[in-house]
């Protein structure tokens, strides 16, 4: 499959023999305006004023994140009526972005806007992708800590929210088993309290974790997001900034230990991980079935739109009895990076970054930005109401350590992936050593194989 995609991409890059390395020369970064009409600098609200309204130009926004796809749609629809810019969102299923993009990204009517999230991403995309610099998008940002460069110093990628993942928690389950926030500070009190919850889970009427499922659209969750606590902590001891060509492993003990935690202590059966999906994880903790869930905080709007109260809603890291964890917060990054496609026609261009001002300018855009994805870093951002930021802030603030998110150094990502994920569905029907090994090997030589895959 490699293969096939690294001959679609030369044969795509043959083709397209416009080179993009010049990008913040072209007129199509800064504001058209008429010939016949002088420039005039925007009105003290710009954010009201939506752009392209000659109708100039289309969108194509290929959307990573299935969750939000409902709230794309209704600001597509809305930006179309008021400006006459056709602006069309493909959501990708979930678990199925890359391959989506690269067949997406074949076709004459390519997207013009999609997602560059990570340093493998400015591998396989960066000749497609523009340089912000010089954009009006660009200037509204208050950090530039979520964007990504390359080694020319060229933005080609901008990261439109941070988020959080870690166990997040239905306290009023966690009260009626007799327990509270305090009591979990650490790997052995969630362990402790897990335990218990799943040994009277009859009486209860409840267990402590949902299922893990390892199904394309779940597995993620584990082979990114778990995952990235072990390279986490070795990273950050080893004092790794960038992607290293090997890792050691050494904190795949303490990955053992909160997966056996995790799927021992549910009542879905072990042996039927490898087709359990997100959706049916989603369903036990919306509907009362689970305590826990590991998830992240682009989920709040999903579980509060499924009837769950925020007050009834927190967000604890993943403890998995490393020294001092006690003293961790959540795990803050992102991989929502936008980026623009350099070889779209001039006018699409314009287009989709004068689509990218209105969202980040408008109390519309910014208004949905809020609900579904929280902190944004731009000047008009709203605040939000999601109890997962405020519990991120809180651990900050608390002076907590925040948990980079090291999986963005992943080698030849969804290879990687695809191989712990199928190590880790062996394990989990039968958690022998000899299977642990076998997950080890998916992890340690399977990166060093995958290193050598995307450095040739």
């Amino acid at each position: 499959m490699k293969k096939f995609l690294a001959i679609l991409l030369a044969l795509v890059m043959v083709l397209s023999l416009v080179a993009c390395g010049a990008e913040t020369e072209e007129p199509a970064v800064e504001p058209e305006t008429p010939a016949e009409e002088p420039a005039e600098e925007p009105a003290e609200e710009p954010a009201e004023e939506p752009a392209g309204e000659t109708g100039t130009g289309s969108v194509y926004y290929l959307n990573f994140k299935p969750e939000a796809d409902a709230a794309w749609q209704a600001l597509a629809e809305s930006y179309t009526a008021q400006t006459g810019v056709e602006v069309k969102v493909v959501t990708a299923a979930s678990g199925s972005y890359s391959d989506t993009l690269t067949a997406e990204m074949a076709k004459t009517d390519a997207p013009t806007l999609f997602q560059c999230g990570n340093a493998q991403g400015l591998i396989d995309w960066g000749d497609y992708c523009l340089d912000f610099t010089g954009t009006d998008v660009l200037a509204e940002m208050t950090t530039s800590d979520f964007n990504l460069t390359d080694d020319t110093g060229a933005i080609k990628a901008i990261g439109y929210c941070y988020e959080a993942f870690g166990i997040i928690v239905n306290t009023a389950l966690l009260d009626t088993a007799g327990y509270s926030l305090e009591d979990i500070t650490d790997f052995e009190s969630l362990k402790a309290v897990a335990e218990d919850i799943h040994a009277r889970a009859g009486e209860l009427g409840f267990d402590a974790f949902t299922s893990s499922g390892l199904e394309s659209s779940s597995s993620w969750r584990f082979s990114g997001h778990l995952a990235n606590m072990p390279l986490y902590y070795e990273f950050r001891d080893d004092g790794v900034t960038e992607q290293p060509a090997e890792i050691t492993g050494a904190y795949l003990d303490n990955y053992r230990a909160i997966w056996d935690l995790y799927i021992n202590n549910a009542a879905t059966d072990k042996t039927a991980l490898s087709t359990a999906t997100s959706e049916m994880a989603t369903s036990e903790f919306t509907g009362g079935q689970a305590v826990v869930y590991q998830n992240g905080s682009w989920n709040y709007a999903n579980l509060v739109a499924a009837g769950m109260s925020p007050d009834d809603l927190a967000m604890i890291p993943i403890y998995m009895g490393v020294e001092g964890e006690e003293n961790s917060g959540l795990a803050c990054g992102t991989e929502n990076c936008w980026a623009v496609n350099c070889q779209a026609p001039e006018e699409d261009i314009q287009a989709t970054l004068d689509f990218l001002y209105w969202v980040v300018t408008s109390d519309e855009g910014t208004q949905m930005m809020a609900e579904q994805f929280g902190p944004i870093p731009f000047k008009n951002a709203k605040e939000s109401e999601n109890v997962f930021f405020n519990d991120a802030n809180a651990y900050m603030a608390n002076g907590n350590y925040t948990v980079t998110w090291a999986f963005n150094h992943t080698p030849n990502v969804d290879s990687w992936r695809a191989t712990v994920v199928t190590a880790l569905a062996a394990y989990s029907a039968d958690q022998t050593d000899d299977n642990w090994a076998d997950v080890v090997a998916a992890f340690v030589d399977g990166w060093a194989y995958e290193y050598g895959v995307q450095h040739g």
